[in-house]
């Protein structure tokens, strides 16, 4: 759908210079996604892998993340071996809901109630990202807290649209459970991409 040279809004990268790389294609259907456009594929031109690792190249990080849509839904294998190949780390943000392929150096984990993580998939995160929109969530991420391995770090983000009502709920949580880290869209208070 799109890419682009930016700074790593969230989770454990958060701060890091980033080249992204958005797939179009999505069918987990989150209320509060914000590229709602990414979702439909077919309304965004085909890349050659080679031109997409070609523009990521004339940026000095050497940092990819593929995200999406839901980037799973494409076999990325060949396209990690070029980034690789390009002297580049690969790192992906997804579901889950999808078979893992590619060779990932950093998996972001984020579940979705609208379509679950599959299990095969859950041990591979490095870091489980979980999206907070209302209280319910807190359990939600419970449950994946118990499922993904114990290495993993483990990040709650307020959603975009109702921070203002969660951040207080997971100001508590968190200073009840330090396991977990609360995350900011560092890049959205920073006005990038």
């Amino acid at each position: 759908m799109e890419a682009f040279y930016t700074i790593q809004g969230e989770g454990y990268h958060q701060g890091r210079a980033a080249y992204f790389i958005r797939l179009a294609g999505c069918d987990v259907g989150c209320v509060w996604c914000d590229v709602k456009e990414s979702w439909d594929a077919s309304k965004h031109p085909k890349k050659s892998i080679t031109t997409i690792v070609e523009e990521a190249a004339k940026h000095p990080a050497r940092i990819a993340v593929v995200t999406g849509g839901e980037p799973l839904m494409h076999d990325c294998s060949v396209l990690t071996k070029a980034l690789h190949q390009s002297s580049f780390k690969t790192h992906i943000e997804t579901s889950g809901a999808y078979p893992l392929s590619g060779d990932w150096d950093w998996i972001c984990l984020s579940p979705k109630k609208f379509k679950s993580p599959l299990p095969e998939v859950i041990p591979f995160a490095n870091e489980l990202k979980v999206v907070i929109y209302n209280k319910s969530d807190f359990d939600w991420a419970e449950k994946y807290e118990k499922l993904v391995s114990p290495a993993c770090k483990l990040y709650m983000q307020p959603e975009w649209t109702k921070s203002s009502i969660v951040t207080p709920l997971m100001v508590e949580y968190v200073k009840d459970h330090p396991q977990w880290e609360f995350s900011l869209q560092m890049h959205k208070y920073i006005h990038v991409p």
